[in-house]
């Protein structure tokens, strides 16, 4: 799949990621390029991708917004793209973060709801498994200064 790619290809499981850089009309003629050698590679190994998924995503000031195909189809444009559950739009992470604590304010008023005991011992384990996560997620891409050993507060 890698083979002759001009522009960074990233895979993990079954996403892939094509980026590349367009200050030049030579950077837009490689994306689509490899778009067209990834999509070949597919039909050579009976394989598809799935079109409706495919997004382009135009970040930088002055970018000039080509529009990009794969196969005979062109690909939508999208002001943000879900990459393994963080939200990525023009790398503004204020949205990502209002939703991780939405999540965890929702799990945590489960717990409330659903466990009579307010001790120290009942509340800390479940916040620690179900609640932490949520908040936790990805926080090295948000604020790399955050540890990752952060203690509940109470």
């Amino acid at each position: 799949m890698d083979n002759g790619v001009e522009c960074i290809l990233s895979k993990f499981a079954d996403d892939t990621k094509l980026c590349g850089v367009v200050d030049m009309l030579e950077g837009r003629d490689a994306i689509q390029r490899d778009l067209d050698r990834l999509e070949r590679w597919a039909r050579a190994n009976c394989m598809k991708f799935n079109k409706a998924k495919c997004k382009v995503l135009h970040m930088g000031r002055g970018n000039p917004k080509h529009n990009y195909r794969l196969g005979e189809e062109c690909i939508k444009r999208s002001p943000e793209v879900k990459d393994l559950g963080v939200l990525i739009e023009k790398l503004n992470m204020s949205w990502q973060c209002a939703l991780a604590a939405q999540k965890a304010k929702r799990v945590l008023g489960c717990i409330k709801r659903s466990v009579t005991s307010r001790s120290r011992e009942a509340i800390l384990p479940l916040c620690s498994t179900l609640v932490r996560p949520h908040l936790e997620y990805c926080i090295q891409l948000w604020g790399p200064q955050y540890r990752s050993d952060i203690e509940l507060l109470e």
